[in-house]
């Protein structure tokens, strides 16, 4: 005689992950040893601390407040079908919180002895529980987190299966270094590559990688009889040494090559020329694969004379994103190799945007990408946010100036709305003359940003301040960035503006943990996970990172990885803010692929039930970030 009460209880759980993940049979027998328990509204199941239970809860009906350090605050809201109390699944350790009841509910304990089995041998269901018990206690990648189950061999199990289809295999470099001192002579260097049969020498200082010299730059500088064989290396060496981690891929090396237009590239210990040279990678080490790879993207774009035949390449590179995407690759590896190609079609743009000018440009400029693309987050076909910013020239040549890099910037953001680029609705765009400056222009604009910070000039800072350079002069944009370190500074309530601006961004849920969705308007009912997730995160990093005067990095999750380095007693929060804007923003490009748009706007009951979780599960970190930055630049006090 069937037991109808397990049958009910396997009905049940078939709806919910992980257990969608078990066969029917093993379904129904696991459901014959769950217990099905009562509890009366505020009724605790288990203590902070308390010695952990033989099995963990699942909610059939209400719902279960998660809370800690007897604070009374509920850190999480379990509703139908949300499991909890992993803890003895996973950790042989005391519970970490307290579970009571917030409603009069019905829970199902599942036997950890009986259940674990299945875990072990359905990588599915142990990869769902080890991501559950890891968004409680915020990084799924901290120590505790190491040997439990399998999940980190999934992680690699996936990555293996996939590094042949996509060159994402390591790089393998010669270890053998040939290096020299910068007072070697051109002689003396030519005779070591003889020697040694290497077609590139190192030159160090104190161990530390200072520049490269090729057997090309020996023919072209030595041989054409530019400089003498007794010149010495550092004059003829090329400074400074383009450097990368040895962990870097094939793709990567492939990328970093055609980019630079270099054949070997330095290997150091953490991918600066801070540190000991560890490698040299030539052109000949790679094989270039064929097919729609990004080195093959990459050439393409490079032959390309028109704007109209970066649009088909964009689109392709599209279909990579999209493959990727499916091939689960780690969300950091595709934001690189994405940016890294649309920065190439960027930068081909206006190359040929350059072309059509009748002079060249009268003076040092750099391109400015502004937003999501300045903070290499643009996997879309998103609308463009970009300036200009040209060295400073005397009065005379000031409408001059002005006029040439506007009338470039509109053939530049012609062109990048032609391959699919939409412009910017508020006009943030260098053809604005708002947006295309000198140096001191440029300046001055900040510095009274942030000595009148309003609601609008903190909006402007925030999408100002995610700039990256994308074309042009380095130096110019680096004075910029000092300028701006200097102001903020010497303004230190310009952090209490930024901070209550970053405050700004609504809820991702209320009550019950349901999401807050739009209440009216085109997006009526459909969750906005731009501005309620991923924008309290980006606003928080930027603030964060400006408060210890950090350049050169823009990147959200970058930011987060940064700030654990600096502030180790938040490392933990940190590092979840990084794995949880990541796993948002794939989130977010997985959705705009599907539905052809900016993925910004999700109809909540297009997802499912696993869907939701893993979108809720990112949002734990939001209340607590946004607690610390409230506290440590005292918000509460703003006039």
């Amino acid at each position: 005689m069937k037991n109808t009460i397990s049958h009910r209880v396997a009905d049940f759980l078939k709806s919910f992950p992980p257990f969608n993940f078990l066969h029917q049979k093993d379904l129904e027998k696991l459901s014959e040893q769950i217990s099905i328990i009562y509890k009366e509204k505020d009724s605790v199941i288990f203590t902070e601390n308390e010695k952990t239970h033989d099995s963990f809860y699942v909610v059939h009906k209400g719902a279960v407040a998660l809370k800690k350090n007897q604070r009374n605050v509920i850190l999480d809201m379990c509703d139908e079908g949300d499991i909890f109390g992993l803890r003895p699944l996973l950790a042989q350790e005391n519970y970490v919180m307290e579970a009571s009841t917030y409603e009069e509910s019905i829970l199902y304990a599942i036997p950890i002895a009986v259940f674990k089995p299945y875990a072990l041998e359905n990588k599915a269901v142990g990869n769902f529980l080890i991501e559950s018990y890891a968004s409680n206690t915020k990084n799924p990648y901290s120590e505790i987190h190491k040997n439990n189950l399998y999940g980190e061999v999934i992680a690699q199990e996936t990555l293996s299966s996939d590094k042949e289809l996509f060159d994402l295999q390591p790089v393998k470099y010669s270890k053998k270094i040939v290096t020299c001192g910068p007072s070697t002579t051109a002689k003396e260097i030519a005779k070591i590559l003889t020697k040694k049969k290497v077609g590139a020498i190192l030159i160090v200082d104190e161990m530390l990688p200072i520049g490269i010299i090729t057997d090309k730059d020996l023919r072209n500088k030595i041989v054409s009889g530019d400089y003498p064989i007794t010149t010495t290396a550092e004059t003829i060496m090329t400074s400074p040494v383009i450097t990368y981690s040895k962990k870097m891929t094939v793709t990567e090396a492939q990328m970093a090559m055609m980019k630079s237009n270099i054949s070997y590239l330095c290997l150091t210990k953490d991918g600066t020329v801070n540190t000991k040279a560890v490698g040299i990678l030539s052109k000949h080490d790679l094989m270039v694969s064929l097919g729609n790879n990004p080195a093959v993207l990459i050439k393409a774009l490079k032959r390309t004379t028109k704007v109209k035949e970066i649009k088909p390449i964009r689109a392709q590179i599209m279909q990579l994103l999209q493959g990727y995407l499916d091939q689960n690759i780690p969300m950091t590896l595709i934001t690189k190799i994405i940016t890294e190609l649309n920065d190439a079609c960027v930068t081909r743009v206006i190359d040929i945007s350059l072309e059509k000018m009748h002079s060249a440009p009268p003076v040092k400029f750099a391109w400015l990408a502004l937003g999501s693309q300045g903070r290499d987050e643009q996997m879309l076909h998103t609308d463009q946010d970009n300036a200009i910013v040209y060295e400073n020239v005397s009065e005379v040549f000031r409408d001059e100036t002005k006029a040439y890099f506007i009338k470039l910037a509109t053939h530049i953001n012609k062109g990048l709305f032609e391959i699919g680029y939409d412009y910017c609705p508020a006009e943030m765009m260098a053809s604005n003359p708002k947006w295309c400056m000198s140096l001191d222009e440029w300046k001055n604009q900040v510095h009274y940003w942030i000595t009148n910070p309003g609601k609008n000039e903190v909006l402007l800072s925030f999408i100002f301040f995610d700039y990256s350079l994308k074309y042009g002069d380095a130096e110019i944009v680096s004075q910029l960035s000092e300028s701006i370190f200097e102001n903020v500074k010497a303004n230190p309530i310009f952090y209490v503006h930024l901070v209550s601006g970053a405050l700004q961004s609504p809820s991702p849920t209320g009550f019950f943990r349901q999401f807050l969705v739009e209440q009216d308007g085109a997006n009526k009912d459909q969750f906005d996970i731009k501005r309620r997730a991923l924008m309290p995160l980006t606003d928080a990093a930027r603030v964060l990172i400006l408060s210890h005067s950090v350049k050169s990095i823009s990147n959200t999750a970058e930011r987060f990885e940064k700030l654990a380095e600096l502030e180790p007693q938040n490392s933990e929060l940190y590092l979840s803010c990084s794995y949880s804007f990541k796993a948002l923003l794939k989130f977010r490009t997985k959705q705009g692929l599907l539905h052809h748009d900016s993925g910004q706007f999700i109809a909540l009951e297009s997802l499912s039930k696993m869907e939701k979780i893993k979108l809720k599960r990112t949002f734990k970190t939001i209340k607590e970030l946004q607690e610390l930055i409230s506290i440590r630049f005292n918000v509460s006090n703003i006039v």
